[in-house]
């Protein structure tokens, strides 16, 4: 194992950067193997935090800024893991860096060569609400700070060679195979949204002014693709009633998941007092079956929406919305209280909180690593109470939301419990 032991984590969001710091700053050697040209996950997609209500960038860019920096620990962005052989303390792994077109080294990050590029296509990061460039930076504060040519959209144009004064532009690059040797391995590869096309009745995708909350979080954030304004995607209004949908696609056995997806409930809560403080007059209605508030602060936060801001919550599953010439939204819905059937009219803006789901690159994943996932994709564990982390592999772990449905502060918990657990497997090891 040479001087020191060495870990692999899968996955960059918060999850896996908080396993990585911790391990680095016990003397192991990280790789932080992410398949996104930049680390930060989809904790950097995101406006807010709840309940504190702090910047959620800035809670995550000192600690990727940190990752980067750390002697300890190697970032292998945009790359994918391809084998894993062996056990626990010597485990061989194959991994294939792609091809970014653009020197790590010699790129500043100035975005000229982004301003030259004459192709337009849908920004990912902000949910294809935005647009960027076939030469691109996922985010403002993407770490490492170096643009990606997207090859599929490439024109070959040449211009972004032409102006980057770096001659950082290469289009010559290939794909590079890498071959690590780590004592343990930790999964951290978070969650996808479930797509709610399938919902027919919701008509997301088919009206303009029916969003997802992911999209919306993208959409009322200052460095998202209309600036932060609260207005209307279909003509740029501003909206006056504003409604959220609970448990889109979980908690059900006709479309999604059957499992609750933990956080809806409390960023519903936290996005309508977004809203609010953006445009104190709007209303926000809130559609929900049980309010999911257990954490510390929770139920206060929910309280403090209700009373403080009047966000109204309608305890009701709504089953169908309807669009006028004009754009706006009718939702019909149950009113589980009185068991009635009855609506909410000229709504402006209706935002679904789907299912958050496994990723689909799970079963790939387990099948390289040779771990097992549960009956929903989750990677199974070995003890939900005295193993919480383990995988059905020894020294391999698992954390955040891969493992089961959890919050930001629950999953970075968890991640600091792998990095305890790998450190502790290896300290036999280590000289």
């Amino acid at each position: 194992m040479g001087e020191k032991a060495s870990v692999l984590v899968i996955g960059g969001g918060i999850a896996g950067i908080q396993a990585s710091l911790d391990l680095a700053g016990r003397g192991f050697q990280v790789y932080l193997l992410e398949e996104s040209p930049t680390i930060g996950g989809r904790m950097a997609q995101l406006d807010k935090t709840f309940p504190t209500m702090d910047c959620s960038i800035c809670i995550l860019a000192p600690k990727m800024m940190e990752c980067y920096r750390h002697p300890n620990i190697k970032l292998l962005t945009y790359c994918e893991l391809k084998e894993v052989k062996g056990i626990v303390g010597d485990f061989n792994v194959k991994v294939l860096q792609k091809p970014r077109y653009v020197d790590e080294v010699k790129c500043t990050g100035c975005g000229v060569c982004a301003e030259h590029c004459p192709i337009e296509v849908p920004n990912e990061f902000d949910m294809a609400l935005g647009i960027r460039k076939a030469i691109y930076m996922p985010m403002p504060q993407a770490v490492p700070r170096c643009m990606t040519i997207d090859k599929e959209n490439c024109i070959k144009c040449g211009l972004c060679a032409k102006v980057c004064r770096a001659g950082a532009v290469d289009l010559q690059q290939q794909p590079k195979e890498m071959d690590l040797n780590v004592g343990a391995i930790i999964i951290a590869t978070g969650f996808d949204q479930y797509d709610p096309r399938e919902i027919v009745e919701y008509g997301y995708k088919r009206y303009e002014n029916v969003l997802t909350a992911l999209e919306f979080e993208r959409w009322i954030c200052a460095s998202g693709p209309v600036g932060g304004h609260l207005i209307r995607p279909a003509d740029g209004i501003i909206p006056k009633r504003i409604a959220f949908i609970q448990c889109v696609g979980s908690r059900g056995l006709k479309f999604g998941s059957p499992f609750c997806s933990s956080v809806c409930c409390m960023y519903a809560t936290k996005e309508a007092l977004i809203i609010k403080m953006h445009a104190p007059d709007v209303q926000v209605y809130i559609f929900y079956n049980e309010l999911r508030a257990f954490g510390k602060g929770f139920q206060e936060f929910v309280n403090r929406a209700r009373n403080e801001y009047e966000v109204k919550y309608i305890r009701g599953r709504p089953g169908e919305i309807k669009e006028d010439p004009k754009k706006s939204l009718t939702i019909w819905y149950d009113d589980t209280f009185t068991r009635e059937i009855k609506s909410l009219t000229d709504v402006d803006l209706v935002v679904l909180c789907p299912a958050l789901i496994p990723r689909e690159g799970n079963k790939r994943l387990a099948e390289i690593i040779g771990v097992e996932l549960d009956e929903y994709g989750f990677f199974k564990v070995k003890h939900p109470l005295f193993a919480p982390v383990d995988t059905t592999i020894p020294g391999v772990f698992v954390c955040g939301y891969c493992q089961s449905p959890k919050d930001i502060p629950d999953s970075v918990a968890q991640a600091s419990a792998a990095a305890a657990r790998a450190a502790e497997m290896l300290a036999q090891v280590r000289r």
